[in-house]
């Protein structure tokens, strides 16, 4: 059967043959091809896929209590530890900024708790804002911010943080209106005397109140209570 027979010559046949074989193979490719444009949905080089955008976004300071600063925390020890509020103030000078006096700027006291045991430490937050319409700097050296534990009726002082914890470093913070530092005080619950003399004992049980100063500025008392339960 594969010996070509008829009346011309066998190499006729042969070509003919041939040419029958390439056109199967050329049509087969085409359909292959066909196939597998028609699987791949029509993609092609022009298309594009939608990419996802990257993106950045700063955060925005997030306020202490009111506002944005945060500033190193003076403790009973003497020693500063980072505050947990958010911060924007900067320790750098600004070009042009001037000194923050006093009527520029209000100081206020808060206690994270209205009652505490007997032998409890009670945490004072201590907030210092810009309350002027310009930006200004004030060394705020923890020396010279100070809380103290005052009898009810304001007339007996138990404690100072300052007595024992005298801390004389620059502190340099630029304040835009409106910004705050953010302090936070922790008391031993214990008596003190200017200079740390003298024996420290515990207070007893009562209603106190506590204040906070800053240079010539003295913030409204914020009452509070020692138990013994």
């Amino acid at each position: 059967m594969l010996e070509p027979n008829g009346p011309l010559p066998p190499e006729i046949y042969w070509r003919r043959r041939a040419l029958a074989i390439g056109a199967l193979v050329v049509a087969l490719a085409l359909v292959i091809w066909l196939v597998l444009t028609v699987s791949r949905g029509g993609d092609s080089p022009g298309d594009s896929k939608p990419v996802a955008a990257s993106s950045s976004s700063s955060t925005a300071s997030k306020p202490a209590d009111a506002s944005t600063t945060k500033a190193a925390e003076p403790s009973e020890s003497g020693t500063s530890a980072p505050s947990s509020a958010a911060s924007s103030a900067s320790n750098e000078p600004a070009a042009g900024t001037g000194q923050c006096p006093d009527q520029s700027l209000a100081i206020k006291i808060s206690v994270d708790q209205p009652t505490y045991r007997v032998g409890e430490q009670p945490n004072f937050r201590i907030v210092i804002t810009n309350i002027s319409s310009v930006q200004c700097q004030r060394d705020m050296n923890l020396a010279q911010i100070q809380a103290s534990v005052l009898s009810l009726d304001g007339q007996r002082r138990f404690w100072t943080s300052s007595d024992c914890s005298p801390v004389d470093e620059s502190n340099a913070r630029n304040l835009k209106p409106g910004e705050q530092a953010l302090f936070t005080v922790r008391w031993s619950g214990t008596t003190s005397q200017q200079g740390c003399v003298g024996e420290r004992v515990p207070v007893p049980a009562g209603a106190y109140q506590v204040i906070a100063q800053f240079g010539s500025l003295h913030s409204s008392p914020e009452p509070f209570n020692l138990t013994t339960t």
